[in-house]
């Protein structure tokens, strides 16, 4: 992909995002918000019967089989997630506003001026960000399309299965309910996993945007010395991108709440698939929805880490950047100005989660572990208990 290839690229799945959320009841038109009218009354439906109430029916059978581990761990799985979404719609309406002007920004305000060291950087990093959000794309829908099927496949006959496991004040194994309680579990499913979608991709997005203004930057800072005769004025456009990104990042903190969502539920979540996974037939359909949820969930987490690690490591080459710079030809009064910028970008931007964890590789593979130690905890539990 060239440059404008990768423009219309960026620009298109922003926009499919926006359509699905709008779809969903999540995004109102333009620059709306949420106010009294048919879309207010549309999305709040769409949420109470495929947020609220799926959520609900499954919390609510918990109680029931509340002595049963196995059974337990087969609903929180699953429900961790789902909760952790319906934290997300209510993030997603709490601040749409501001969330309408960051996607604005991120339309509008593409990577002007850029050399062509600059593109060959930033079509780098799209296409990365690009291919790895196909692959959490096919996993999710790979999930809800073994979630629909198992239940059908791998039932013994006669048997009616939901895909979850949840209460009902009534009884679904009845005909015509049975079909229409399968459909609404298989659509709530799909709706939540969709909020993920989306509002993850949002997340990707921006640290996507972020970690190339800061190569960007980089790249300006090493040559302010030859774009401009007048280096104090070349400088100071640096310093100028440097706290438009600063603001950006500012801008974006409203996501920090999901970062911990993410950290503390993902690890839970693949600890208890990895000890269903034990419980189930080897190679089943429902195995392989096992199997592609724990990949999905996995790859989720991971992305925000990785992207997390990816801000850190180009903003933390800015002040490499500008040693590499043609710094020692320069008059005085110019290197002092840009020992003082170096001295500001030291330390690199983390994107942190309320200042207690950071998005960062390393925080991926303390999570890994944590969620190996559930997992070995709930099967030296179940093993006492048979």
């Amino acid at each position: 992909m060239n440059m404008d290839e990768v423009h219309h690229e960026w620009k298109r799945t922003i926009n499919l995002n926006i359509l699905f959320m709008r779809i969903m009841g999540l995004w109102p038109r333009k620059n709306e918000i949420y106010k009294p009218g048919f879309y207010m009354v549309y999305g709040g439906l769409m949420v109470t019967f495929f947020v609220v109430w799926h959520i609900a029916t499954q919390v609510i059978n918990i109680y029931f089989v509340r002595n049963q581990l196995e059974t337990v761990a087969a609903i929180i799985y699953l429900l961790l997630i789902e909760i952790t979404a319906s934290l997300k719609v209510f993030f997603l309406i709490k601040n749409t506003k501001k969330l309408k002007e960051r996607i604005s920004l991120l339309k509008s305000n593409w990577f002007p001026r850029t050399n062509h060291e600059q593109k060959v950087l930033i079509e780098t990093s799209i296409k990365s960000w690009i291919s790895i959000y196909r692959m959490l794309v096919v996993l999710c829908t790979s999930w809800i399309a073994f979630s629909m099927t198992y239940p059908l496949l791998d039932a013994s006959a006669g048997e009616k299965r939901l895909p979850f496991l949840a209460w009902y004040p009534y009884d679904y194994k009845i005909s015509p309910l049975y079909e229409i309680t399968y459909s609404i579990q298989v659509i709530g499913s799909s709706y939540l996993t969709f909020v993920h979608l989306c509002v993850d991709n949002l997340n990707y997005i921006m640290n996507v945007y972020i970690k190339c203004q800061f190569d960007m930057l980089s790249d300006n800072l090493r040559n302010f010395t030859k774009i401009s005769s007048d280096f104090n004025k070349g400088l100071i456009e640096c310093v100028l991108h440097h706290k438009r990104i600063l603001s950006f990042v500012e801008g974006s903190k409203f996501f920090n709440w999901i970062f911990v969502c993410h950290l503390i539920i993902n690890g839970v979540a693949i600890g208890i698939t990895m000890f269903k996974l034990t419980m189930v037939v080897p190679f089943s359909t429902e195995f392989y929805t096992l199997v592609t949820y724990e990949f999905a969930v996995t790859n989720q987490i991971y992305m925000y880490c990785w992207y997390g690690n990816e801000v850190e490591l180009s903003s933390d080459l800015v002040s490499y950047a500008a040693f590499e710079s043609d710094w020692t030809e320069l008059p005085e009064d110019v290197k002092k100005n840009l020992f003082i910028f170096v001295l500001n970008v030291i330390e690199p931007i983390k994107i942190s989660a309320f200042n207690v964890f950071y998005l960062s590789l390393d925080t991926f593979k303390t999570i890994l572990k944590t969620a190996w130690s559930y997992f070995a905890l709930l099967d030296q539990l179940s093993s006492r208990n048979k």
